[in-house]
């Protein structure tokens, strides 16, 4: 049976040697038989919403930087915030985990959303069936539980690090890896 980790956090191990997922975190959105889906949550982008999304800063503010969520489809926005606790339920928000999910950015009452925090990303981390349960089996991945605080970290450049230090164990030494092993 696969390994389903719709809500988690993916962490690269050192073994994944693909640029474009090299020390990423990427906060898993959807893991099914179809696929999976997540967002990188420790790439920030150069461009501001105002800048390239102006009618997306309702959502997170003319400043807010946007992020990049992946290889797959820069031009996909995908908006991901956390609702103020009791707001769970509201249409136009759909929760992940710990009030974290992915909000509609064109709903139909945007007004009544309760988002607590919002981050806008361009693009996707997309797998297809299978693909992700063969790196998982190939130990690219390490597979950790969501603090919220991880998809709004204002140190995403730290966030790898950050992610792996917190973790029980072992695990933990990961994050003293070094960035070129062979210079060590």
């Amino acid at each position: 049976m696969a390994d389903y980790t719709g809500g988690h956090l993916l962490v690269a191990t050192p073994v994944l040697h693909d640029p474009n997922f090299d020390r990423t975190v990427i906060f898993m959105l959807e893991h099914t038989t179809d696929g999976a889906l997540g967002v990188v949550l420790s790439r920030p982008g150069h461009r501001t919403v105002g800048e390239a999304a102006s009618p997306l800063s309702w959502l997170t503010g003319e400043d807010s930087i946007i992020f990049h969520g992946g290889p797959v489809s820069p031009e996909v926005a995908i908006a991901v915030g956390q609702c103020a606790p009791g707001s769970e339920g509201h249409e136009g928000f759909s929760e992940i985990a710990h009030r974290v999910g992915t909000i509609d950015i064109a709903p139909t009452d945007r007004d009544s959303l309760a988002i607590e925090r919002c981050r806008l990303f361009s693009g996707y981390s997309g797998w297809a069936p299978g693909q992700l349960e063969q790196e998982l089996h190939e130990k690219a991945w390490f597979i950790v539980d969501l603090h919220p605080n991880d998809v709004f970290t204002k140190t995403p450049e730290h966030l790898w690090e950050d992610v792996l230090k917190r973790q029980p164990g072992d695990l933990a030494w990961y994050a003293n890896y070094p960035t070129i092993p062979n210079l060590n």
